[in-house]
């Protein structure tokens, strides 16, 4: 235990102890390595005591590179940087890291998984709450780094339904919004990703107003959690999580079946798309029908998605 600082008590803690770790065995004062990373000797102090703000990502990189860590720092930064979140965030992430199955329902954007660099910097730009540029470029690093998973062996199998006011927003301008549609139709084409298009013609539903986003685990019960504009809940209790469950099947049997659900996509991206074209709902099924046996005799199940003669394999 370095200067009574107990590297379990807390991810700061223990980068702080990684911090002067490494600085000892440069031979290095903290003023010496404040000099290096263009810092007072107090703000290397407060790091290695876990006192004061967070590290900046960009102060974090300073300190990797003058103390020849390897990288070390910086992958422990995303974890000293979640700690500045409320407990139910942190589990909430904490959860989403360990899920085997993921089922989003987005109301308003892009759910973070499948966000372009450009979309996540537009969302996040909108926070009354962010303090400066260095702050955005922080969260966009952490947004950009957590997508990770979704190509990792151990990635999970994602489920997304979007509300088509997240088509038909316009976030970051049109450009940004082309390149977005574009990412979502790329990301459908894996086998372990699948997105539905709730449109505006189902009218009123459970979820108005907020997100939703079930995960299940194979360690523990599933979590869901709600999220709006400035709140967000994570629920744990097993009652409560079965509720939300409810609420996502009936949005899920709702939208388009997912080949539907990428045509709508694709014209929205072409700019073609009008609302009033929609076809009605038995002949959506019809169309999803003819869809599927096109593309192999698949059959649909529920609300819509694709069961390839059997159990879908897993990633």
């Amino acid at each position: 235990m370095a200067n009574g600082i107990d590297p379990s008590a807390s991810m700061a803690a223990l980068f702080g102890t990684r911090v002067r770790r490494l600085r000892t065995a440069a031979g290095l004062t903290q003023a010496e390595l404040g000099e290096l990373t263009h810092v007072v000797s107090t703000r290397i102090t407060q790091i290695e005591r876990a006192s004061g703000a967070k590290p900046t990502l960009e102060l974090v990189r300073a300190l990797d590179a003058a103390l020849g860590a390897e990288e070390l720092l910086v992958e422990l930064w995303p974890y000293v940087y979640r700690e500045a979140f409320p407990d139910w965030s942190r589990r909430f992430v904490e959860y989403s890291e360990r899920a085997v199955v993921i089922r989003q329902y987005a109301a308003h954007v892009v759910p973070g998984l499948l966000q372009t660099e450009d979309y996540a910097r537009a969302v996040l730009a909108l926070d009354a709450m962010l303090d400066s540029e260095e702050q955005l470029e922080e969260r966009i690093t952490a947004r950009m780094k957590r997508q990770e998973r979704l190509s990792s062996p151990t990635r999970p199998e994602l489920m997304v339904i979007l509300d088509e006011a997240v088509l038909r927003r316009p976030i970051g301008g049109h450009g940004v919004m082309r390149q977005q549609l574009a990412r979502l139709l790329h990301a459908a084409a894996e086998r372990h990703i699948e997105v539905q298009v709730l449109p505006f013609d189902q009218g009123g539903h459970e979820a108005m107003g907020g997100s939703l986003t079930i995960l299940t685990l194979t360690d523990s019960p599933e979590v869901a959690y709600t999220e709006g504009s400035d709140y967000g809940q994570l629920i744990e209790e097993p009652a409560n999580v079965s509720r939300y469950k409810v609420i996502y099947d009936r949005l899920r049997a709702a939208a388009l079946p997912p080949l539907m659900s990428l045509d709508m996509i694709r014209s929205t991206l072409e700019g073609s798309y009008r609302g009033a074209n929609l076809p009605s709902k038995p002949e959506r099924r019809r169309l999803a029908q003819e869809q599927l046996q096109q593309s192999g005799g698949r059959r649909l199940r529920g609300g819509g998605r694709r069961i390839p003669g059997g159990r879908r394999p897993r990633p």
